[in-house]
């Protein structure tokens, strides 16, 4: 796992994701679950690459419910991109690295 990708509580989400003055790819996620793992090493190559430009942050579900409900998430992975504190995009299901790339390439 990667360094680069942050990981969000219900705590301090706000201050993470909310008030972060450079776009924000939000991973809703849970240990248990496949597809997310399936996507876990293109958010990290991602985090890595769109250093300094964007945020890659993954908020477990399971730990986080207040933010999970927040945001509606019914099923995971369910992916969200921020800006200036406000929902860009939405992505429910597992993708490939390059449509993730393309979601965060749509707010720089």
């Amino acid at each position: 796992m990667s360094n680069a990708v942050l990981h969000a509580t219900d705590a301090d989400f706000d201050r993470l994701v909310l008030a972060s003055d450079i776009p924000v790819l939000v991973d809703f996620w849970a240990p248990w679950c496949g597809p997310c793992k399936m996507i876990a090493p293109a958010l990290d190559q991602l985090a890595e690459e769109y250093g300094g430009k964007a945020k890659i942050v993954k908020v477990d579900v399971d730990q986080n419910q207040a933010t999970a409900m927040k945001y509606h998430v019914r099923s995971i992975p369910m992916l969200l991109v921020f800006k200036g504190g406000q929902v860009q995009a939405t992505q429910i299901g597992a993708v490939g690295k390059a449509q993730l790339a393309q979601m965060l390439d749509k707010v720089l």
